[in-house]
């Protein structure tokens, strides 16, 4: 009777421990869905403000504002075409051989 009695105890106390158990790996599982779910909304978010950076960075760069920018602020101007000189690369120039013309 007492063998029988303290065997139901053990297996109480083994039922007891795994519906802990149990009890506790599921708060775990809700705590890690939750935590999941924050770092997908914040994933999300910082698609949008990437998304911004890139729009802000194409208004930014636009040619037209470069030039502007260039023109009033820095005061540049372009260059006249006495003040220009091109150089082509791969053809033979006058220069190549050493003489001058």
């Amino acid at each position: 009777m007492l063998r029988n009695g303290l065997l139901q105890g053990l297996l109480l106390l083994l039922v007891m421990a795994g519906a802990l158990s149990i009890v506790t790996s599921q708060h775990q599982a809700r705590k890690l869905f939750v935590a999941l779910q924050q770092e997908k909304e914040h994933a999300r978010q910082m698609e949008v403000e990437w998304g911004q950076l890139q729009l802000e960075q194409s208004t930014l760069a636009a040619p037209a504002r470069i030039e502007k920018i260039a023109t009033k602020q820095l005061q540049m101007q372009l260059p006249k075409k006495e003040q220009s000189r091109f150089i082509r690369i791969g053809q033979s120039s006058p220069y190549d051989s050493g003489t001058r013309p």
